[in-house]
């Protein structure tokens, strides 16, 4: 048979993401072309290789037999074009992430400047996502990687990796002098104006089941849209609210900001990676991740340390 092998290439990410659409995004063509290619495969190999289905398709033994030798092949043609690449250093490539507000504050800002400063003919995208968003564009091949913050719901299909931990405090602005030094309990919270992130962020998330953990409603007075809206909508006096504290420092030291001590300890967040082991990165994006990792690394050495 003297198949094109750029229907092995198509039939390959189909299988991979068991969806037509899924496929196309990642091939950057259309939906109906990855189609016609998949029936011009099938008639070629006169073998029924899909089962379509509502969500997608599932492959029937011939197409699992199928995807066993090419999965195999394509991995080593992606091996090579990788290892090929690199040959060309780092002077062009592009890298598209995905970050949320907090960990593009507290994080990645600092990891991107240090990058752009060594690589300045790297194209960086950056997606401003929430953690949900970013966790689906990672499992969609939008985006290479992913960094967020906790808490985090990855498919069991993504590799998540911790990069750092962070602590968050409560603040507020002069108008709520007479709290600092002075110890509140969540309890007492309800008296009091709060700020937070909207209701689709995972910051949201882990104080509601944070406040919920001990019998208490987490009703915010205000949302806010970013992260770096928060410290302003605080010194605007529009109520208290929790922040990462290295973001709250230097209002701290200026005394533009209070912050309130709690009864309750407020467990610590971190910031993580999400990324899809299966999909290729090109030389930029896997120097850039490996830069992320040695982080990974330097946490699991401190926990090992502590253990």
């Amino acid at each position: 048979m003297n198949i094109n092998f750029e229907y092995y290439k198509i039939f390959y990410y189909v299988a991979k993401y068991h969806n037509f659409t899924k496929a196309a995004k990642v091939l950057e063509s259309s939906q109906p072309n990855v189609t016609r290619a998949m029936n011009c495969l099938e008639q070629q190999m006169h073998s029924t290789l899909f089962v379509r289905t509502n969500r997608g398709v599932q492959l029937t033994p011939e197409g699992e037999k199928l995807y066993m030798y090419v999965s195999a092949a394509m991995h080593q043609l992606l091996t090579a074009e990788e290892e090929l690449a690199d040959y060309s250093g780092m002077v062009h490539g592009s890298i598209s992430i995905g970050a949320s507000e907090t960990a593009l504050n507290i994080y990645l800002f600092d990891k991107l400047r240090s990058f752009h400063t060594a690589y300045p003919g790297i194209r960086l995208r950056i997606y401003n996502h929430s953690t949900p968003e970013a966790v689906d564009a990672v499992k969609s091949g939008k985006i290479d990687f992913a960094v967020v913050s906790t808490p985090v719901e990855a498919d069991s299909l993504l590799e998540t990796r911790m990069l750092r931990s962070f602590r968050e405090i409560l603040i507020g602005g002069q108008s709520f002098k007479e709290l600092q030094g002075k110890t509140l309990s969540l309890k007492e919270l309800k008296n009091y104006p709060l700020i937070s992130l909207g209701r689709e962020t995972m910051t949201f998330r882990f104080y509601e089941r944070l406040f919920l953990s001990y019998g208490i409603e987490f009703a915010p007075d205000t949302e806010a849209a970013t992260t770096d809206q928060i410290l302003p909508l605080v010194r605007c006096e529009l109520g208290l609210a929790f922040i990462p504290e290295s973001m709250a420092g230097e209002a701290l030291e200026r005394g533009e900001v209070i912050q309130a001590v709690l009864k309750e300890k407020i467990p610590d967040r971190h910031i993580c990676m999400i990324y899809d082991s299966q999909h290729p990165l090109n030389t930029a994006a896997r120097s850039f991740r490996r830069l992320l990792e040695e982080d990974c690394e330097k946490v699991n050495t401190l926990n090992r340390g502590i253990d």
